[in-house]
């Protein structure tokens, strides 16, 4: 009875496992949609709004889920509470939020490079950036659904039939 208690725990740890990693895979598509989001509502702000960079970035932390609202959060309040430049203020809210996402290192640094360029240069040339930043994200993302589409679905059974492996190797 007790190995059966057992057998059934691993199976159900192993999967849940498998789901987690899994949940990885279509948690990346989605928010680098979001982040292509904010980008598109950041330009318009820019351009159209005439809206200050602390004031836009507080407007789309309200639009936006976690962890990407927790991001622009965190950078209006670098604007306005620090003494910062605008790219430190946009590289440190980077860093404390990243962790938190499922993004990975080529989006950072896309990002990254955008926010040395952010506040810099006029409305136009801002655009210009912003669409630069916005077909690089739109890259990866098309990176992010094939690889959701590829691994997914395995990783999961991966999770389930370790557990298989398991059991069977220790019983």
């Amino acid at each position: 009875m007790v190995k059966v208690i057992g057998a059934i725990f691993i199976i159900v740890a192993t999967t849940v496992v498998g789901f987690e990693a899994a949940r990885h895979f279509s948690e990346r598509p989605r928010q680098l949609r979001a982040l292509r989001s904010a980008l598109q509502s950041l330009e318009a702000e820019i351009m159209y709004g005439h809206t200050p960079l602390h004031e836009a970035a507080r407007r789309l932390s309200a639009q936006l889920s976690r962890p990407l609202s927790g991001f622009f959060d965190t950078f209006a309040k670098k604007l306005m509470d620090t003494e910062t430049t605008v790219k430190e203020a946009w590289e440190t809210s980077l860093r404390e939020v990243w962790k938190s996402t499922a993004l990975k290192q080529g989006e950072f640094e896309i990002m990254k490079q955008f926010g040395e360029t952010l506040g810099r240069h006029d409305r136009f040339s801002q655009q210009k950036h912003i669409m630069l930043a916005l077909s690089h994200l739109e890259r990866e993302e098309a990176d992010a659904v094939q690889a959701q589409a590829t691994y997914e679905k395995m990783v999961k059974s991966l999770g389930f039939l370790s557990g298989l492996l398991l059991i069977i190797l220790l019983f």
